[in-house]
């Protein structure tokens, strides 16, 4: 190493938004594997709701989200195909002060590994807002899984290097934040 010390893991603060018309608690494995995820990495689950593909129900909740003093990170599933009524990227891109451009073309490109020509129906994407950083995937559990191990996990990880999203995000030490989810 070069004299320089490794910064240590910081817990964040994220949400889970499942998108779906159809899913129940009980249904919703995308949204429980990424809830169980988050905390298994050592972050706090803040909240793990279920909203109908709608982009104003969508933008409401992460717009509340997005204002928290409490929220650092949110990881939607659900939404982001071409049919019926996916709308997941229209809902949420404007809500970005900045998108993380590479975010939907890295995880199309591990995508092609597991599902071939077939990623290119995934509209993935993620940005920032308001120091709140947001990820949408597919709502896929598979496609969840590729997301979180593949790129999430480690861009929410302050000792990742040579960079990550932390030091971007609210700082919120003093905060407290209880599960809901």
């Amino acid at each position: 190493m070069s004299g320089k010390t490794k910064t240590p893991f910081k817990a964040l603060n994220i949400c889970v938004l499942t998108i779906s018309d159809t899913r129940t608690a009980e249904t919703d494995t995308s949204g429980q594997y990424l809830a169980e995820a988050v905390k298994q990495a050592g972050h706090r689950l803040a909240d793990h709701q279920i909203v109908k593909d709608d982009i104003y129900q969508i933008r409401s909740l992460l717009s509340q989200w997005i204002a928290s003093d409490e929220i650092q990170a949110v990881i939607t599933t659900g939404g982001t195909g071409f049919t019926g009524r996916d709308s997941t990227p229209e809902a949420v891109a404007p809500l970005f002060d900045k998108t993380v451009e590479g975010f939907g073309e890295i995880f199309r490109q591990v995508s092609w590994q597991e599902i071939g020509s077939s990623t290119i129906q995934s509209r993935a994407l993620a940005g920032l807002a308001n120091g709140v950083v947001i990820f949408c995937l597919p709502g896929s559990t598979g496609a969840c899984k590729t997301g979180w191990t593949q790129l999430i996990a480690e861009q929410l990880d302050a000792s990742h290097k040579p960079c990550n999203f932390v030091g971007q995000l609210k700082d919120v030490n003093n905060m407290s934040c209880q599960s809901r989810g």
